[in-house]
């Protein structure tokens, strides 16, 4: 008997997990019989009623984490591949490095909030920063791993500088960035809610909050759902990006 091709399967996982999700939350909301925790079919109904006025929120949170993801990520792919093949500045930033990393990000937004204001240009600084961490740390490691001989195959061959990172370092650490990119589209998310809960007034984050202290909890759920179908669809577009530039891998 055949296999499903992949997208079928694919499909079907995510239809069972959409299934599974709102059967739990359902049940959930049944037992604890509060009005903190609507039902799925009282959000639902809440979340197409305001649609028309999420759409802008939803497409302001989105420009702050993509634009943030990659500032974070062009930033550190280089200086992580630069570290981890110069002993000698890796040996001068590493202690830097395992010092910042542990910092919460987070508690720069009031320092940032002063120097850059309440618009974008906060928001987008926090979350690039925490990205930058993450991204820098795994491609670091990633990079150090890479096989010495498997760069002497290529000096042997006449290769040049480039030709290493083009054909051994860059393709053996694609896999380490798109894995730090998708733990850090989580990441981002959650500091992209805190950082518009805190500041500003568009961006999903806030709606939430509004709706919060509106105590209309149906409200404020078809918020948490529109954040949360914005970190699935970043999270999904990286896998497929990531399926293509890696086929070697399979």
């Amino acid at each position: 008997m055949n296999r499903p091709p992949s997208m079928i399967r694919r499909i079907i996982g995510y239809v069972f997990a959409v299934v599974f999700i709102i059967a739990g939350w359902w049940i959930t909301a049944l037992l604890v019989n509060s009005p903190a925790l609507p039902t799925p079919a009282a959000t639902v109904g809440v979340l197409a009623q305001n649609a028309p006025t999420l759409v802008p929120y939803f497409w302001t949170s989105a420009y702050r984490v993509i634009v943030s993801l990659v500032i974070g990520t062009a930033l550190a792919v280089p200086i992580a591949h630069v570290f981890a093949r110069s002993r000698t500045l890796d040996a001068l930033f590493a202690p830097v490095l395992y010092l910042l990393y542990p910092i919460p990000k987070v508690v720069l937004l009031p320092i940032l909030l002063v120097l850059l204001g309440l618009a974008d240009a906060p928001k987008i600084a926090l979350i690039s920063l925490t990205v930058f961490f993450q991204v820098l740390v795994a491609v670091r490691d990633s990079v150090k791993i890479v096989p010495e001989s498997a760069v002497l195959s290529i000096r042997s061959l006449g290769g040049s500088r480039w030709d290493e990172y083009r054909h051994v370092v860059i393709p053996a650490t694609m896999p380490a960035v798109f894995t730090s990119l998708r733990i850090g589209v989580g990441t981002a998310i959650a500091v992209l809610f805190i950082a518009e809960a805190m500041a500003g007034s568009t961006g999903l984050g806030y709606f939430i909050m509004q709706s919060w202290s509106m105590v209309n909890y149906p409200r404020m759920f078809a918020g948490i759902i529109a954040l949360a179908l914005l970190g699935v669809v970043l999270y999904a577009i990286f896998d497929i990006i990531e399926r293509r530039l890696t086929r070697w891998r399979s």
